[in-house]
């Protein structure tokens, strides 16, 4: 890519109609490429810009993903692995490494193809599936970020990400403690959950820093979706968040926003889409309304951290892996507003959320990782990891934080998910590794479990009192393996037996 310049490149717009007074407006600057659009009459869909050269050998190319991945991120042979690439990429030549990117919080979903004669980047600026009503207005879609680096690609890739994030929201202290899911999947009750936080405290018992004990899916009154009131197995929240005050362990929530059959729930307020109303339409006065009052109503309860899940399925249709160059699919559909593009849309969720949530932690969770950038101060990066099937931790859980760790301090504080304890599913000896890692990423590290004996106790302590430290690690067998087994911790070579 010795010949690449950003600024030599051909373009090519699709409009939703024949009108074809769509225009577009380039920025030149020391750090990028500032790309704009403006459009009176017609509904531009997508924008697409090509820079031609020849690669010469064969790099290892890098990509990102759209939401959380799911194990599938890898650094491969140029061949393999360039055909979508959400976000940036990153390319390792002989001599060098070069990154091609956006900014982050940008107005519009990109990414890259990238084969013998160049790199194409694919704009989506849809709204739903069509193309975006602009009425005149100059919105501008992405920042392009070129750099060089004579580094491998992790360190590459973590200088990058550095630069393609202006403001990133970072927790004011380590993150860690429990969370019900790998354990209970749904089914718990107020005095489990009391009993968890209950462990949480004996576990971090001498650490200033006091954990967090996470009430995941089950507690509200429907399975996955809201009205946001208790079931009866919970009753009054603000008794056990008080409780777990008292326990010296700090409480948090899950929710999700964009599923609710509240009674003021009518069918004008979600997204018509796939033939039958769907989710709930975040572009709705009267969605964002009841966003807010639950919002409001889980602070009044004295929760200090809400995780809130779901939100790319249920705003475009599908999770990120099924999702190549558009975000959304082509079916008829579109929100209430459709003066704004798919990313705006989401914004303007995250922005919502943020403002109602205050001084309380934000975990995303199947959020949009370029645009929650700023907007939460932890992002859930990778799939589900499992109480139940060791293969589900290592590959989403290792996978995700090999090659998302290059956001972690960057754009937000990676979650690459918990450490599932339920009985002796998952042998302790494959568990205990992926505690240990966790526990030296600096990154979040949660576990989720009922009970703990003598063994695994005392490695959870021992992991607990550990990520309170500052460490220094990186992956390093990250060539054509997913799942990186050698890492540099400290300066050391530690190697996992996954």
């Amino acid at each position: 890519m010795n010949n690449f310049n950003l600024h030599d490149f051909t373009y090519e717009i699709e409009n939703e109609d024949s009108l074809n007074d769509t225009a577009l407006s380039f920025d030149y600057s020391e750090n990028g490429l500032t790309l704009s659009i403006k459009a009176e009459k017609s509904r531009p869909k997508y924008v697409r810009l090509k820079w031609s050269f020849k690669t010469e050998g064969k790099p290892y190319v890098c990509g990102d993903a759209w939401e959380t991945s799911y194990g599938n991120l890898c650094a491969d042979e140029f061949k393999k692995h360039a055909d979508f690439l959400p976000w940036y990429f990153t390319a390792q030549t002989d001599s060098e490494t070069f990154c091609l990117g956006v900014k982050t919080g940008c107005n519009s979903f990109v990414c890259f193809s990238y084969d013998e004669s160049g790199v194409t980047a694919h704009i989506d600026c849809r709204s739903g599936s069509h193309g975006v009503s602009l009425g005149g207005r100059m919105l501008e879609l992405c920042t392009f970020v070129f750099r060089r680096y004579p580094l491998p690609i992790f360190d590459a890739l973590c200088k990058y990400c550095k630069e393609l994030c202006d403001s990133p929201l970072l927790p004011k202290e380590k993150i860690y403690g429990g969370n019900n899911w790998y354990y209970a999947y749904g089914e718990s009750s107020r005095e489990e959950i009391l009993s968890d936080a209950r462990l949480q405290a004996k576990l971090a018992d001498g650490i200033e820093n006091p954990p967090f004990m996470v009430i995941d899916d089950g507690w509200q009154l429907l399975d996955t979706r809201g009205p946001y009131i208790p079931n009866e197995k919970y009753g009054d929240m603000k008794s056990i968040a008080d409780e777990f005050k008292s326990l010296g362990v700090r409480p948090g929530i899950w929710i999700r926003f964009l599923e609710n059959e509240s009674e003021e729930v009518t069918d004008d307020m979600k997204v018509f889409r796939n033939g039958e109303r769907k989710f709930l339409d975040p572009t709705d006065g009267r969605v964002q309304a009841l966003i807010v009052n639950d919002i409001n109503k889980i602070k009044s309860w004295g929760f200090e951290l809400i995780k809130h899940d779901f939100s790319t399925h249920d705003l475009f249709g599908s999770y990120g892996c099924n999702l190549t160059f558009g975000i959304t699919n082509d079916e008829d559909w579109h929100f209430k507003d459709e003066t704004k593009t798919n990313a705006e849309i989401a914004l303007d969720f995250y922005k919502l959320i943020k403002k109602a949530c205050g001084d309380m932690l934000i975990i995303g969770c199947n959020t949009i990782s370029h645009l929650c950038a700023g907007l939460v101060q932890i992002n859930r990066t990778g799939g589900d990891t499992s109480g139940r099937h060791w293969e589900t931790t290592r590959d989403n859980g290792v996978n995700t934080l090999a090659f998302r760790l290059c956001q972690n301090g960057n754009f937000y504080l990676v979650d690459a998910d918990c450490v599932g304890i339920l009985g002796d599913n998952i042998p302790w000896e494959k568990n205990r590794q992926w505690l240990d890692i966790l526990s030296k990423s600096d990154t979040m590290l949660f576990t989720s479990c009922a009970s703990l004996d003598g063994e695994k106790f005392a490695d959870v302590r021992r992991a607990y009192f550990e990520i309170q430290k500052e460490h220094k690690i990186k992956p390093l067998d990250i060539y054509s393996n997913r799942t990186p087994y050698k890492w540099e911790i400290n300066g050391e070579l530690t190697e996992y037996k996954w």
